[in-house]
């Protein structure tokens, strides 16, 4: 399998669970067992998940492996804020408060330290295309994503990140489910919140062999999930949750996906994580051809300057520059 087929696969395993999860975000698993039993198919278009990896894919194939906060600061600052006339529709915390950031002038790191949600999943959602443009090495696409991620976040948020673009690249390299989540734990702190999230998920996992899905997915949140707080993007708990639905898939980018979706919260997030480590893994041909027939252009709605472009136009991008 070539690394341009692992590439489209992983964008538009991306896209898939971004789109695929978008209509349950912010559900509980009960009410989205309620409105559909299981969400199986494409309802509608993706979120600012796919756009901002669209973003993030241009910043890697203009810089490549140069790639400092400062470019990707210059970048917000002439493509995406000259654009924003009024609310940003769709957009997460932590970037929201990057463009207040750097419309006060402030540079990075401080534009992603002085917003108080800097632990948000945006960088997660988006640092699938740096383990894409680093196949087989975890650390450096955690490097690189993390220059991106001192322009909207800090802490935990970018430890996110880190986690998600190594795990991306190690599937790449054709490393297996368990080992990729290895790669992920590989490039953070043992101690942080993020990994001992997914070390949780990875127990709850190893105990739950004769668990039912409802069952599992209760474990799961038990684990992880923070109770009574009323915003869902938070990076520790997507990102351990994507883990979680993308070893129990075993790899298999369907059902990683629509596990993932399943479990509510920040569910177009996880779907996106979650699908973007499987693609990665399995490549084009193991997305369901009626996912992929439905992934279009992007429109712009969150970031107007990616209007209009696909996921495996900028996947191949990516693969020219590797």
């Amino acid at each position: 399998m070539s690394y341009r087929d692992k590439a489209r696969g992983c964008l538009l395993g991306l896209a898939a669970g971004d789109a695929l999860g978008a209509p349950a975000e912010n559900l509980t698993p009960a009410e989205i067992r309620r409105r559909w039993g299981t969400l199986t198919e494409l309802e509608g278009g993706g979120t600012d998940d796919t756009e901002y990896a669209i973003f993030a894919s241009s910043l890697l194939v203009r810089h490549g492996h140069a790639l400092t906060a400062a470019d990707v600061a210059a970048a917000y600052r002439s493509e995406v804020i000259p654009l924003v006339t009024g609310p940003m529709r769709g957009a997460g915390f932590s970037e929201l408060g990057t463009i207040q950031a750097l419309r006060r002038g402030l540079e990075p790191p401080l534009t992603g330290l002085v917003h108080s949600h800097g632990w948000s999943d945006g960088l997660a959602m988006r640092a699938a295309p740096y383990g894409v443009f680093c196949p087989g090495d975890p650390a450096e696409a955690a490097r690189l994503v993390e220059q991106d991620g001192l322009v909207s976040g800090s802490g935990e948020g970018i430890l996110g990140g880190r986690a998600v673009a190594a795990a991306v690249a190690s599937a790449m390299s054709g490393a297996r489910p368990q080992e990729v989540v290895l790669a992920a734990l590989s490039v953070i702190p043992a101690d942080s919140w993020t990994s001992r999230n997914i070390v949780r998920v990875r127990e709850v996992l190893g105990e739950a062999s004769s668990d039912t899905a409802e069952e599992l997915t209760e474990a799961l949140h038990a684990a992880v999930v923070v109770k009574h707080y009323p915003w869902t993007d938070v990076a520790p708990e997507a990102v351990a949750l994507a883990m979680a639905a993308y070893l129990a898939g075993e790899g298999d980018i369907e059902r990683s996906v629509t596990f993932g979706v399943s479990l509510g919260r920040d569910a177009d997030t996880i779907g996106a994580i979650a699908g973007a480590i499987a693609g990665a893994g399995q490549g084009e041909s193991g997305v369901p051809r009626r996912w992929a027939g439905r992934i279009g252009p992007v429109t712009g709605k969150c970031l107007p300057v990616v209007a209009g472009r696909h996921v495996l136009d900028v996947a191949g991008e990516l693969a020219r520059g590797l």
